[in-house]
């Protein structure tokens, strides 16, 4: 199971996560790309990093929000949305080109990545999207999403389109018994004990969950998703990865 990362996500002199720490143990970097954080020199920055430390590169797009940080939920058109997800993959892709390096999928963010996953016009257009711009590439770009009890609607829709899916799982936060993660409003929603941590990157290797209520539930992912933001998982970032690769 690889580990990502959301990345990158300073902006001018505030700084936000600590990448330097992150980029040596994960396999994916998830770049913002300037609507929900970061700016060229952050992404370019956060780019010749991963390049150091032979990380894939993905878009991290989100709605246009840097006061909310992505997550609030705007209303857009379909095409609208298309519009924004070409945008950020373009910007991504053109910084990745001045350091001859490639970005390899996308990942939607905060209220993009929710309403995303709640709403299947909202899917099937980003479906779509990457769709047609991946008939320019010679490597088709991939499309992160979060793993639940039934990915198989999901997976239908993309293999129409031929965009090939990365099913993410998150090792610091907590699920309910619908195989959902608990709002960030909730007082438990982020996990914060190093042991928890652990033990939930441990259990979704190996395929399942245990909800915040106590139920074990079955959980395919191809990716562990740690956030940059959460201070213990930054210090257990290590741990984490010797785990996945003994």
């Amino acid at each position: 199971m690889k580990l990502n990362c959301d990345m990158g996500e300073s902006y001018g002199i505030w700084k936000m996560g600590d990448d330097n720490a992150l980029m040596p143990w994960i396999d994916m970097a998830n770049i913002a790309c300037g609507f929900h954080a970061s700016d060229p020199n952050i992404m370019a920055e956060t780019i010749s990093q991963a390049k150091t430390h032979q990380v894939m590169i993905g878009a991290h797009i989100s709605y246009h929000d840097k006061q909310g940080f992505g997550r609030r939920s705007i209303p857009h058109t379909l095409p609208e949305i298309a519009h924004l997800v070409a945008y950020q993959c373009g910007a991504l892709m053109t910084l990745c080109q001045l350091q001859q390096t490639n970005m390899t999928y996308i990942k939607p963010h905060g209220a993009l990545h929710y309403d995303m996953m709640t709403k299947v016009e909202v899917f099937e257009t980003i479906i779509r999207t990457i769709s047609k711009i991946n008939a320019s590439l010679s490597a088709p770009l991939k499309l992160i999403i979060q793993s639940t009890l039934d990915n198989i609607p999901y997976e239908a829709i993309a293999q129409y389109h031929n965009v090939e899916l990365i099913l993410e799982a998150f090792a610091d936060r907590a699920y309910d018994n619908h195989g959902l993660l608990l709002p960030r409003s909730q007082p438990d929603a982020i996990l914060k004990s190093a042991k928890h941590i652990k033990q939930q990157s441990l259990n979704l290797s190996q395929g399942f969950v245990k909800t915040y209520e106590g139920r074990i539930i079955d959980l395919h992912a191809d990716t562990l998703c740690i956030h940059s933001d959460n201070d213990t998982s930054v210090e257990e970032i290590a741990a984490i990865h010797r785990m996945l690769n003994p």
